[in-house]
């Protein structure tokens, strides 16, 4: 049994002035302070390569998967269809179990490990296609295709450790008064990447292999050279990472698993503002992921568009939350974390309104996503500084691990239902009952911070 029983807990003087609705004293110094941090910027720089690698990662298997495994006369969706399950298991199974073990570990040796060991079954891909090459299919499946479905399952595991202890070095690195402005630049560099990843993803990997094979190489070496390069780079680079952690900031006992999880939930439980920012950012991922979905019928409604460049949607949701996450760097801490959670769940609100009557007008379709994504911005930067900076270091492995989970679930579910949806009920009523969801999660929010 945890010995852990007496959570930390806030007592009324502890109250932030962000949650009574006082504007902090701090200065505004914008990004300038975090961009003079070396440890922020270690940290950042290896988040880069780290995402970056994410990132193409989907690419690099749709493109394996075109030249190993489809044939002419089939889809490649099944294929894409398996690879994301292998990918998305992990992270409903191991979030919250990871945060656990995170608490107790260095987390700098957590972020180093992490990366290099997903380099390490990057880089083994080329190999174990060519071994397996031959040999009659596994279980009706290609032995090839087992193989990578295993890798990203692999993948996919250690990302659920380096999620909650990357975001649980920030607050160590970072003081308080700037983590408003370092999440911002974690939330720009999030989006920019998402954007660059896909956008430059397939050419990348193509111009690789091209200048592997200008030095007489074959094969698919310089694909996964881009993606396990990546993954290597950034767990180099955070050698050079300093978080000043101590054995206080650590758990010391041996890890129970399923009381580590409960002393988690209790936390939540009795801390409303983390739990509060918690549930905004399940309900902002939840609309998100189910715009995601709805973005290729969005697409293939608006004139001058094509269901396949829904992309253009999702970029111009991505550079309004860019646009968003300057704004909350430069000024955000001149107002209070709840006010900026309600207005940002209003705009949202407002803005998917908006998107569900321009279906007709790709100008206003465009300006409709990327205010959407402005205000998201507004929700979710706030929400995940709150997290950081109210939790306990002895405890941001077990509460980041289980954000990780709900976060990973809101994502799902909304994958697997919003298409349902739009089936039954249409495009438009569904972007309204998302605009419906947005508002009641602020108003909510809001009422419980007021009332605690």
């Amino acid at each position: 049994m945890s010995t852990e029983t007496d959570l930390p807990t806030l007592s009324p003087k502890d109250t932030s002035p962000t949650e009574m609705g006082v504007a902090p004293s701090q200065s505004v110094d914008g990004f300038g302070p975090v961009l003079r941090n070396p440890k922020f910027l270690v940290l950042w720089l290896g988040q880069i390569f780290s995402q970056l690698a994410d990132k193409i990662y989907l690419v690099l298997m749709i493109a394996l998967i075109a030249s190993h495994f489809q044939t002419a006369d089939q889809s490649i969706s099944a294929w894409v269809s398996a690879i994301m399950i292998a990918f998305t298991v992990p992270a409903i199974l191991f979030g919250s179990v990871a945060g656990v073990y995170v608490d107790r570990w260095s987390k700098k040796g957590v972020l180093i490990i992490s990366n290099l060991l997903r380099g390490v079954f990057v880089f083994c891909i080329p190999l174990l296609l060519w071994l397996v090459q031959d040999q009659p299919n596994w279980w009706e499946l290609p032995p090839g295709f087992v193989f990578l479905l295993g890798i990203t399952f692999a993948v996919s595991t250690l990302t659920q450790f380096f999620a909650p202890a990357e975001q649980a070095t920030l607050p160590l690195i970072v003081k308080n008064k700037h983590l408003l402005a370092a999440n911002s630049l974690y939330t720009t560099t999030m989006m920019a990447l998402l954007i660059v990843g896909f956008a430059v993803g397939e050419p990348l990997l193509g111009l690789a292999d091209q200048l592997v094979e200008s030095f007489g190489i074959t094969g698919t070496w310089g694909k996964e050279f881009v993606v396990g390069g990546g993954y290597a780079i950034a767990g180099l680079i955070l050698l050079a990472l300093k978080t000043n952690e101590t054995e206080t900031d650590r758990q010391r006992e041996q890890p129970h698993v399923w009381e580590d999880i409960k002393d988690g939930l209790s936390y939540l439980n009795q801390n409303h503002r983390v739990r509060n920012a918690l549930i905004q950012l399940v309900i902002l991922f939840s609309v998100f992921a189910a715009l995601a979905v709805l973005a290729v019928s969005l697409a293939a409604q608006i004139p001058g568009l094509k269901a396949e460049q829904f992309g253009f949607l999702l970029a111009a949701g991505g550079v309004g939350l860019g646009i968003g996450a300057f704004f909350l760097g430069h000024w955000g801490n001149q107002l209070p974390y709840r006010t900026l959670s309600l207005w940002g769940s209003i705009g949202t609100a407002i803005a998917l309104i908006a998107l569900s009557f321009s279906i007709h007008n790709l100008v206003f379709a465009l300006l409709s996503t990327t205010c959407l994504g402005f205000f998201a911005a507004l929700v979710g930067v706030p929400m995940q500084t709150t997290i950081q900076r109210e939790t306990p270091a002895i405890l941001r492995g077990k509460v980041f691990g289980l954000q990780n989970n709900a976060v990973n679930i809101a994502l799902s579910l909304p994958l697997a239902l919003a298409g349902v949806a739009e089936t039954f009920f249409g495009l438009q009523p569904v972007l309204l009952g998302l605009s419906g969801l947005a508002i009641a999660g602020g108003v909510l929010n809001w009422y419980i911070s007021i009332k605690s």
